[in-house]
C-alpha cells in the first residue's frame, strides 16, 4: 500500500528549498543513497509525508530515515520527534532516528543499521481502531 505524499504547497516548497541545502550528515548519507546505490533500493530526500518532511523516504521499504542534530536534545524536541514518529507510524511507516554526529563519524555502522532496517519487512498499514476500543467499560 502507498503512502501518498503530502500535497501541500507549502510544503512541498519547504521540502525543494531543503533539498538545495543539505546538512553535512544528509549529504554523507544521501551519497550513500541516491542513485539506488545502497544494494539498488530507491530512497528519495525532503519527502513530504503527512504533514511532515522526512529527510529520506524509501517507498518499498515503508522506511523512513532522519537524521537529528544537537537541536534534538532538548525536552520539547524529544516530545515533537515522538510525536511526529507516532503519526508516521501510524500512515504504516518505519521511522528510524540517527544522530548527525554519529552519521559522520561512524558512517559504516549507521549503513549497517540502515541495511538490517531494509531487509525487514515493512509494515502492513494499520487498521483503524474501533470506536471504544481498550476504554474500560463503567
Amino acid at each position: 500500500m502507498r503512502v501518498p505524499r503530502d500535497a501541500n504547497q507549502r510544503l512541498k516548497r519547504f521540502a525543494r528549498e531543503l533539498r538545495g541545502r543539505l546538512t553535512d550528515a544528509e549529504l554523507r548519507i544521501w551519497a550513500q543513497l541516491r542513485d539506488r546505490r545502497f544494494d539498488e533500493w530507491k530512497f528519495r530526500r525532503q519527502v513530504p509525508i503527512g504533514g511532515y518532511i522526512v529527510d529520506f523516504y524509501c517507498v518499498k521499504a515503508r522506511l523512513v530515515i532522519e537524521l537529528d542534530g544537537g537541536q534534538h536534545g532538548t525536552p520539547d524536541a524529544e516530545a515533537y520527534d515522538a510525536e511526529r514518529t507516532r503519526a508516521l507510524e501510524d500512515l504504516g511507516l518505519r521511522v528510524i532516528r540517527f544522530w548527525d554526529n554519529d552519521v559522520l563519524a561512524k558512517t559504516d555502522m549507521v549503513m549497517r543499521e540502515v541495511f538490517r532496517q531494509l531487509q525487514q519487512e515493512p509494515s502492513p498499514r494499520p487498521s483503524p481502531g474501533v470506536p471504544g476500543e481498550g476504554e474500560k467499560k463503567a
